[in-house]
């Protein structure tokens, strides 16, 4: 039987990549980890928003691209592109200032589309019957309503792997089957150092190189 892997990018970033040195991720190599033996892969889905570089790390936004460049080397990958989106919006402060300000004015930056895209693919998917079962990897409840109604509709098996550190009670609920990321397969599934596609070499960024000893 196939099976799709439909990958939250930002949810598995921070909460299970970021501050470590397994962000030069492989999700081919981690869906046969993740996947069940029964099922063949078919097609992963990964879905996030191209970042813009702040002030405090310039090269965040060029360390996304190396990396989303390394994920289009596996073939049977997808990637689908949310955007950012930012406004200035008047906020209260904690607590009023000696002079009477109570509000202040801030930049709100917000990633929009990403959920709304893998909700979208899980439910064509699952319509158009293009695969046997879903694997979602997410720990946002806020996919718990198309989770739920993707089974219910279609007869269609939904498998939740949460990359936060405690369960979801909500996901756990919703999904066929439920299950904590195994943290221990990701050092077991990361990109070689250097990879090459036909653009050139590919170099994992030298702040995702992982520390000799």
């Amino acid at each position: 039987m196939d099976a799709n892997l439909y990958v939250d990018g930002f949810n598995l970033y921070y909460r299970a990549l970021r501050r470590t040195p397994w962000r030069w991720l492989d999700l081919q190599a981690l869906a046969r980890g993740l996947i069940e033996p029964e099922f063949t892969l078919h097609r992963i889905r990964y879905f996030t928003a191209l970042i813009r570089s702040g002030s405090l790390d310039p090269q965040k936004r060029l360390r996304q691209q190396t990396y989303l460049r390394a994920l289009r080397t596996i073939p049977q990958l997808d990637i689908h592109e949310g955007r950012f989106q930012s406004n200035t919006a008047k906020r209260p402060l904690a607590a009023p200032r000696p002079d009477g300000q109570e509000f202040i004015r801030v930049i709100e930056t917000r990633e929009k589309g990403s959920d709304a895209n893998l909700a979208a693919y899980l439910t064509r998917d699952a319509a158009k019957r293009d695969c046997q079962a879903a694997f979602v990897v997410t720990g946002d409840s806020d996919f718990v309503d198309v989770i739920r109604m993707v089974r219910q509709d279609f007869s269609f098996p939904v498998h939740v792997i949460d990359p936060q550190k405690q369960v979801s009670r909500r996901l756990r609920h919703a999904a066929t089957l439920y299950q904590l990321l195994d943290r221990s397969l990701l050092p077991q599934c990361q990109f070689p150092e250097e990879l090459v596609d036909r653009h050139g070499t590919i170099t994992r960024p030298p702040a995702w190189q992982v520390a000799a000893g």
